[in-house]
Parts: C-alpha cells; sequence; structure tokens
C-alpha cells in the first residue's frame, strides 16, 4: 500500500496506556519483561509488543488486501465466507450485526486460514481471490508463519507461568491440526462529521491470542471496573495483543478476555479509511474448551475462588467459534437472541 501521512492521534481524546513489550526480551527469557507481560496479560489483557520483526511483512499484507478490495464486489462474493459459521474468505460490509438491535457492521474484510497459509501451493480448507495467491508466497504464508512464532512464544511464557505441564498450551495449539486461526486484513470507510457508528460491537476475541497492526485510531476497550470506553492509541511499529475466550477459559480466569470494540477514528483521523491487520491464534479443532484444574494447582485454586463462574463449556474450540461466527451473521438473526448466542466470556448486555 502506498505510503500515506496520516494526521496524528488527537492530542485532546483520552486514552488508556498499555503496558510496552519488547519481545526479543521475551525471548531471552527476561523475567522483568515475562513479569510485565504477565501483568498486563492478567489484569487488561492487553499490551503493545514492540520489535516483532513483521513491520515490512504487515505492508504487504495491507497492499495484498488494497488489491483484494478493489475487485469488482461480484468477484469479492465469490469467496463469501456464507452464513454457517466460517469465518475464512471474504466478508462484506453489513453481513454482520454489531449489537442486539440487528445494526450492521461498516466493516469488509479478508481472512485466509492459517491451514491455508501454511499448505500452500495445496489448499487445505477453501479457494481464495487471486489477488491473495498473487502475494501467497511472498508475503502471506511468511507473516503467518512469524505470527504463529511470536504467539507461541507468549503461549510458553502463559504455560509455564499458570504451571502446567510442559507444552501443556502449545499441544492445544498444534500448527498442523485444522483450527480456527487466521490472519485477517479489515477496511472500514471513512466517517468525516458522521456521528459514531460502531465498526464492529463489543466482544470478546474467540481464540487464545490477537496479534494486531494498525495506523489509526479506533480500538476501544472496557475497563475493568468502569462503564466508559476508552482508546487505545496506535503507536508506530508497535502491535496491540491481546488475551480472547479460550485462554481465560484454560487458565480459570487468571488471563483476561477484555470486552472491546471498534468506532471510527477520533478527530481529523475519521476522514481516511482505517485499514488494520490481525492475526488470529486459536486451539485446534478438537480441543475442549474448559478449565484445566487436572492440570495446573494454580488453575484449579483460581477456579475455586470463583464459584459464581462457569469455565465448563461443554464444546470443542470449532463448536464454540462456528456458534459465534454464525449468530453474527445477518441473514441468520431472529432477534436480540441471535446476537446473544454469538457472544463470549466477559459480555455485558449493556456494553454496546
Amino acid at each position: 500500500m502506498p505510503s500515506i501521512h496520516f494526521p496524528e492521534f488527537p492530542a485532546d481524546i483520552p486514552t488508556h496506556p498499555l503496558l510496552v513489550i519488547d519481545y526479543p526480551l521475551l525471548v531471552e527469557g527476561n523475567e522483568a519483561e515475562i513479569d510485565k507481560l504477565w501483568g498486563a496479560a492478567t489484569k487488561l489483557g492487553f499490551w503493545y509488543l514492540k520489535n516483532h520483526g513483521v513491520d515490512d511483512l504487515a505492508e504487504g499484507m495491507f497492499q495484498m488486501a488494497r488489491e483484494t478490495m478493489l475487485l469488482p464486489m461480484e468477484e469479492k462474493l465469490r469467496f463469501e465466507q456464507g452464513d454457517g459459521g466460517n469465518s475464512f474468505g471474504y466478508k462484506a460490509a453489513g453481513a454482520n450485526a454489531v449489537d442486539a438491535t440487528g445494526q450492521p457492521d461498516t466493516v469488509e474484510f479478508i481472512n485466509v486460514a492459517k491451514d491455508d497459509a501454511l499448505a500452500w501451493p495445496q489448499q487445505a480448507r477453501r479457494a481464495y481471490p487471486s489477488t491473495v495467491y498473487a502475494h501467497m508466497e511472498e508475503t502471506v504464508t511468511p507473516f503467518v508463519k512469524k505470527s504463529v512464532e511470536v504467539n507461541d512464544t507468549i503461549l510458553q511464557i502463559f504455560n509455564d507461568r499458570l504451571g502446567l505441564p510442559p507444552d501443556a498450551l502449545k499441544k492445544r495449539h498444534l500448527v498442523d491440526e485444522y483450527s480456527g486461526s487466521e490472519t485477517r486484513v479489515i477496511k472500514n470507510p471513512p466517517s468525516p462529521q458522521a456521528p459514531l457508528k460502531v465498526a464492529i460491537g463489543a466482544h470478546t476475541d474467540f481464540g487464545s491470542l490477537s496479534f494486531l497492526h494498525n495506523r489509526l485510531g479506533g480500538l476501544q476497550v472496557l475497563i475493568p471496573g468502569s462503564e466508559d470506553w476508552q482508546y487505545i492509541k496506535p503507536l508506530p511499529g508497535h502491535a496491540i495483543c491481546n488475551v480472547g475466550d479460550a485462554l481465560a477459559l484454560f487458565s480459570g480466569g487468571i488471563l483476561r478476555s477484555n470486552l472491546h470494540r471498534v468506532v471510527p477514528p477520533p478527530g481529523s483521523q475519521a476522514q481516511f479509511e482505517r485499514w488494520s491487520l490481525v492475526y488470529f491464534t486459536r486451539p485446534g479443532n478438537s480441543v475442549q474448551l474448559r478449565a484445566l484444574v487436572e492440570d495446573s494447582s494454580i488453575v484449579a485454586d483460581a477456579v475455586a475462588r470463583t464459584p459464581d463462574r462457569d469455565f465448563e463449556t461443554g464444546c470443542t474450540s470449532l463448536e464454540w467459534f462456528t456458534r459465534r461466527i454464525k449468530n453474527q451473521r445477518m441473514k441468520n438473526r431472529t432477534g436480540p437472541e441471535t446476537w446473544m448466542n454469538s457472544r463470549g466470556t466477559e459480555h455485558r448486555a449493556e456494553a454496546a
């Protein structure tokens, strides 16, 4: 994507500070940096990650998505993800609801399955537009591989801090098992002088870890104990990472899957298209989503301290993922209950 000069995030807009984690220090096993990451993951569930080595690949991913979005709608819809609970492929703006009233979303995006990126040049899960394949070897597959490496490093740290057996989390995120893991590039149209309109509704992420790259504001988090949404300011060269539902469940609530949403960028940033790129790490399709109480006394103690919370979902990662995807779709909507059936571990009805 050609370089564009974006206006600065408005200085008069309140933001919520995030801890900055240095990825090479995590790789080295630096205890102070690991302590900082653990604090971020257990209190808010969000943090910045710097020196992750993905910036150049992220630029290529944005270019791939830009070419994809310029395709005729008829061509893009040939690769639509559909209404059956599948997330891979293209999603048109307005295909999903953002709240219980059925307000449609404003974003379009292209999702590429981890399984397809790593199987290239073979097809694992589905076909994609020619613009995706044109960038697969040099950009999409390397981006997915690097994202898997980053998130696996973080998973191993969490594994050890939770007192789990060696590789307990890794075994639930095997790279060669089909899963909902995917990369997504999202486009939201400019919204100058328009009232605040939610682009992506309040949600917790489906899976384990999210690895986000964006240039403009718009991401907001609901701070624990507060009723107010606060912006997360994008920082050049810093990814925004967060914990998802699966890790919250595995850890008995020790790791926090926090509510967040996407709204138009604030101030003069609103006149620009908002592009964002994320890699979602999700457990293998067969993995049961439940607290790992038999594997860790730390997790067992956490569950015992919160008897009001239920960490037994009774479903696999695939079932959890399919339910949430399917019930977001406008064509599947029957009423407010459809939206509620798409929610995750931390949903609050008043959080729009």
